[in-house]
């Protein structure tokens, strides 16, 4: 099972739940929003854990990257009331904390333009990938129909059926009446001569 033979959120998520334990958050993380783009800081407490993970993936998939395109990529459109968006890109210092926090775990290590992945990160994103696997099997699929809408879902579509069959109906009904008029001159023309 390969790290692109699971959902990239999962693998995320699951990375994530591990940085918990190990990386360290910096202290004006509490205070920071994510970008320029945005209009309030995240909701979610643990967002630099889960930024910190989809970096560590980025830097997987994207081969050496640097500060610069990882703030292109995480960056967005800024609302500017009634004036067209612009784009704007990312926290550079965000980035850049989870590219020195990760570096110190040895997952990542510096290149030639930018950062690439070591052998160390990408066994750990391989290990994680395993793991989500095995979860996901496990988990039985969702059922999002409710039994009580069911019923009502079926009386409707019988009654659109009927009605359908109706203006099917007399749609023959029609075009065998107007084929009998086209047929009932020409037998008249007939007896006349």
């Amino acid at each position: 099972m390969g790290i692109y033979d699971v959902p990239a959120t999962e693998l995320i998520d699951g990375v994530a739940e591990e940085f918990k334990a190990t990386l360290q958050q910096p202290d004006f993380i509490k205070w920071v929003k994510s970008g320029a783009h945005r209009e309030r800081a995240p909701l979610r407490p643990d967002w630099f854990y889960v930024r910190a993970a989809s970096i560590l993936y980025r830097v997987y998939k994207d081969g050496p990257v640097g500060t610069e395109s990882l703030r292109t990529y995480y960056g967005g459109k800024r609302n500017r009331g009634v004036r067209p968006e612009k784009f704007k890109k990312a926290s550079g210092k965000v980035v850049r904390a989870c590219l020195q926090a990760l570096e110190k775990e040895g997952l990542i290590k510096k290149a030639k333009k930018g950062r690439g992945i070591s052998a160390k990160g990408e066994s750990f994103l391989a290990k994680k990938a395993k793991e989500v696997a095995v979860k996901i099997k496990d988990r039985k699929p969702i059922v999002k129909e409710l039994k009580l809408n069911k019923g009502i879902k079926d009386e409707a579509a019988a009654e659109v059926k009927k009605a359908l069959k109706g203006q099917d109906d007399k749609e023959k009904a029609k075009k065998e009446g107007a084929e009998k008029k086209k047929e009932a001159p020409k037998k008249e023309e007939k007896s006349n001569e």
